[in-house]
């Protein structure tokens, strides 16, 4: 072969190889192997915890990258209604009976009367669409979110003992034929899912269909979980639909309560009541609904577990006025959390494309071993205020042990923009993201000792300049670093190491980072599969 041939063999095989693996990608489930961002199924599953609110509130902003199948009312160990029949419940160590309360068994718990917080985010959603909708063509209607609001098993802390509106439309939707995964969060308790799984079990056990139709659901079904609130995924999920993807996320950002807590220093910027003020709670209906520290609101009037509306105390104080106090009081107007974002965050089609396999990893964390974990408030419940602040400070530098990206700063000016965009009536006076491709398939097969040159294509909707770089994400099956050259440019080379093994793969990123006001970062993954 002439050496003009071998240079244009060299050159171009990766692209033809991987053209070949988009094939073989293309009849993978959610796999993207190009630069069209899938957009997955999701449900959002949610109990009236302040977190929840806010991740709603963050959640309805990324709307234009999923697929809302569902906004459900939940119950959970720390909020259920009661039947309005006088019916009395109680269940052993709930936060009741951990801090010795000595009201339950009683007929509700921390449950606002009439309470519809998922209505009014949405209906606030519904004022400043007209906003949004100018500056991405993908937000849904209103009337399209109100359509897939429903009540689900609140009446009591882990009981599925019947159906519900809402455990009918996961029932539905788990037993639908459109394609692609089903991505079910459960931002409070489980009960509701687990009602619409057992509903399925009821009525095709004894088919001849249940066999097949257990397995389909097995692979179609994700579970994204604020860990198990209610017992109801160790005591039926689990042992009757173990095959169901259980997926957990650690290592990525702390957006939950005390994140400013011992943070890193290149993420308290974004914690403290001047930034919450200039970027959150000013920007029209959705800031009004926003909670921070000691903005003078409750939960559910005289509920001594939430003392975060009050401003002026110390927790010494606010113990003798009753108050059960396990998160210690931080700077009015400052960050409050939003606990349940890394069960979506790998949702959005920021070009990462984590939502394809848990350990992927993105904005959310990356997945960790399939199995139920108390989420925060279980641990912390039984803690006081100082542990408590241990326990968060740890968590926020195990980020810093696991050698994970911080994509704090970056999550938090997205959302910080899109918030802007809810009041900004023209295109041109708000940024927007710049847009990142890859010439050729983002599956590349290569061998060991070769060099991959791989193109990056980026522009800035908004005219800014932007800036890029390349790196490895450590989430690939190849342990090693790899050598990128000119890892600044939109054209670089990456060089296989010797020691890489078939079948082992390699993660590269191309991230673009605009100069506009927040800046505002896109990224495109490339997978480079080593061949034998």
């Amino acid at each position: 072969m002439s050496p003009f041939l071998s240079s244009i063999k060299q050159q171009y095989l990766p692209y033809v190889l991987g053209w070949v693996m988009s094939l073989f990608y293309a009849n993978q489930a959610n796999a993207q192997t190009s630069m069209e961002q899938n957009r997955p199924r999701i449900v959002i599953t949610a109990d009236p915890e302040l977190d929840d609110n806010n991740s709603l509130i963050r959640f309805l902003l990324y709307s234009t990258d999923v697929e809302i199948e569902g906004l459900i009312y939940a119950s959970s160990q720390f909020h259920w209604k009661g039947d309005g029949k006088g019916t009395k419940w109680f269940v052993p160590n709930r936060e009741y009976d951990r801090f010795k309360m000595n009201v339950c068994p009683c007929e509700s718990w921390r449950w606002a009367t009439n309470e519809r917080f998922i209505h009014d985010i949405v209906e606030a959603y519904e004022k400043v669409y007209p906003n949004l909708k100018k500056h991405h063509p993908n937000y849904p209607s209103p009337d399209f979110l109100k359509s897939k609001i429903r009540f689900g098993n609140i009446e009591f802390d882990g009981d599925i003992s019947k159906d519900s509106e809402g455990s009918d439309l996961i029932k539905s939707l788990i037993l639908d034929n459109k394609p692609g995964q089903l991505f079910i969060t459960a931002w409070g308790g489980q009960s509701t899912i687990a009602r619409a799984l057992k509903s399925i079990e009821e009525q095709y056990e004894y088919t001849t269909e249940w066999e097949a139709l257990k397995k389909k659901i097995s692979r179609k079904v994700v579970l994204l979980p604020s860990g198990d609130q209610d017992d109801t995924y160790a005591t039926y999920i689990k042992p009757n639909w173990g095959e169901i993807e259980y997926r957990q996320f650690r290592g990525g950002p702390n957006y939950g309560y005390g994140a400013q807590i011992k943070a890193l220093a290149e993420n308290a910027a974004y914690l403290t009541p001047v930034w919450m003020r200039e970027n959150v709670l000013t920007r029209g209906a959705l800031g009004a609904l926003y909670r921070v520290w000691g903005d003078g609101k409750q939960m559910v009037k005289d509920d001594k577990v939430d003392y975060f509306g009050l401003a002026g105390y110390t927790n010494e104080e606010l113990k003798k006025m009753g108050y059960f106090v396990w998160m210690p009081v931080q700077e009015k107007g400052s960050w409050l959390g939003e606990g349940d974002n890394h069960t979506f965050m790998n949702m959005l089609g920021n070009g990462l494309r984590a939502y394809e396999k848990g350990y992927y990893g993105g904005w959310g964390g990356r997945g960790i071993e399939n199995k139920a974990e108390s989420d925060i408030f279980s641990t912390a419940l039984g803690l006081n205020a100082d542990e408590m602040a241990n326990n968060m400070g740890s968590q926020n530098n195990q980020q810093n042990a696991k050698e994970y990206p911080n994509f704090f700063p970056q999550a938090q000016r997205d959302f910080a923009n899109r918030m802007k965009w809810s009041v900004t009536e023209k295109y041109a006076d708000a940024n927007h993201e710049p847009v990142v491709n890859i010439e050729g398939a983002l599956t590349i097969l290569a061998s060991a000792g070769q060099k991959v040159p791989i193109y990056g294509t980026v522009s800035d909707p908004d005219g800014d300049k932007v800036t890029v770089k390349w790196w490895q994400f450590h989430t690939g099956t190849y342990a090693g670093n790899v050598e990128i050259s000119q890892a600044n440019s939109l054209k670089t080379e990456v060089l296989i190491p010797n020691d890489a093994k078939a079948g082992q793969t390699i993660h590269l990123i191309l991230e673009a980072t605009d100069h506009g006001i927040p800046a505002l970062t896109k990224y495109q993954r490339v997978i480079i599969t080593i061949r034998k």
